[in-house]
């Protein structure tokens, strides 16, 4: 059974896979920003600026169902 936020979770993927990326191994990994930051490759800034950005576009997408 697919859940609202699992359905957001996809059109994320879809739309911005490495948001989606920071998303998984944030919430569902539980990394820290700095583990994140290695994993993906990119700076501590990088996922900061883009883990506000799927948190922001996520409960937009979750608000309008």
């Amino acid at each position: 059974v697919s859940t609202a936020f699992d359905d957001a979770l996809k059109t994320l993927a879809r739309l911005d896979e490495r948001k989606c990326r920071i998303v998984e191994l944030r919430y569902f990994g539980g990394l820290s920003v700095e583990e994140t930051a290695t994993v993906l490759g990119v700076s501590t800034r990088t996922v900061n600026r883009e883990w506000g950005l799927a948190q922001a576009w996520l409960f937009r997408e979750l608000k309008k169902r």
